[in-house]
């Protein structure tokens, strides 16, 4: 297990930085001034600080960010022209092929750099395990929150797949809260053109969780974009909708608004499904039935600890 497994991710991403004495250079003749003609090439210690050909690094494996917008792309290789690139890169060395790199954090930079039509950059060469590698990936993308919700659903799944996170578990690993892990995840439920849409901006995660429990979200969310449509008003939709066909095959009454933002909220507050679906019998009296889905012995648990704090 790597010293950063031990350590954790609980300092940031600043510790990756420090403890550097080679400040990062934007051009390998300020480099090689500073650490003499022919020291730049001789460190070979797993972590080190240095300047690479940007021929020889590679896009990750791990990149939660799938769409890079051309305008603000453009705008940072503006910036890397005049400035140079202030915060390094972070890579480590492709197993496969010798004298490569892969980019763990920076690939924007990688990229607007090429089109500033610099030669080499300055870069943070750590050994890092695949999970690790993934893990600060996803965190480095989460603090610019710029991130594209589904990506960012994404980059959760994979986690918890490949690596067996429980949502607990990584909760504390990104610094976000558990019920904030699974309503995010839930966006990858949504049919592609409402994912395509997210993708592409057209769409917020607030939208899109509106849609989840819709018969037909892909028709709702053309709407909403079409009209340019709220959340809440997308909530009203939603909510107003048919529902889900049940086993019976019927399809039951859109809920109200209500109960649509009861489930919501107690959804957010325990970190699973809730549903609640209400009903009136023959002499009007009032009933129904409350729902909390759980995909985890962890999940259980924790609904009996509430059940049990309650009585207590």
């Amino acid at each position: 297990m790597s010293a950063l497994k031990r350590g954790g991710l609980g300092r940031g991403l600043n510790a990756l930085f420090e403890d550097e004495e080679t400040p990062a250079f934007a051009t390998p003749a300020a480099a090689m001034a500073a650490k003499g003609d022919d020291a730049s090439d001789k460190d070979t210690s797993p972590t080190s600080r240095k300047t690479l050909p940007v021929t020889i690094l590679r896009p990750g494996q791990f990149q939660p960010r799938q769409i890079f917008d051309d305008s603000t792309l453009q705008e940072l290789s503006d910036s890397i022209a005049v400035h140079g690139i202030l915060q390094p890169l972070l890579v480590r060395p492709l197993k496969d092929v010798f004298g490569e790199f892969e980019i763990i954090c920076g690939e924007r930079r990688w990229r607007a750099a090429q089109k500033a039509q610099l030669h080499d950059v300055p870069v943070i060469i750590r050994e890092l395990e695949d999970e690790d590698a993934m893990q600060i990936a996803l965190i480095e993308n989460l603090q610019r929150e710029d991130l594209n919700a589904l990506d960012e659903a994404d980059a959760y799944q994979r986690l918890m797949e490949e690596f067996a996170h429980t949502q607990e578990k990584l909760a504390k690993v990104v610094g976000k809260s558990r019920s904030h892990i699974a309503n995010t995840v839930r966006l990858l439920t949504l049919p592609p053109g409402v994912r395509s849409y997210i993708r592409n901006g057209k769409l917020t995660a607030g939208h899109a969780r509106a849609l989840i429990t819709a018969l037909d979200p892909e028709s709702l969310a053309r709407m909403v974009v079409e009209q340019g449509l709220s959340v809440r008003d997308t909530e009203r939709l939603a909510g107003n909708a048919p529902q889900k066909p049940g086993k019976n095959g019927k399809v039951k009454e859109g809920k109200d608004v209500d109960t649509i933002a009861l489930e919501r909220d107690l959804t957010d507050k325990i970190g699973m499904k809730v549903r609640i679906d209400t009903k009136k019998d023959a002499k009007g009296n009032f009933g129904g039935t409350f729902r909390v889905d759980f995909t985890s012995l962890d999940q259980l648990d924790d609904i009996i600890k509430h059940i049990s704090a309650g009585r207590a």
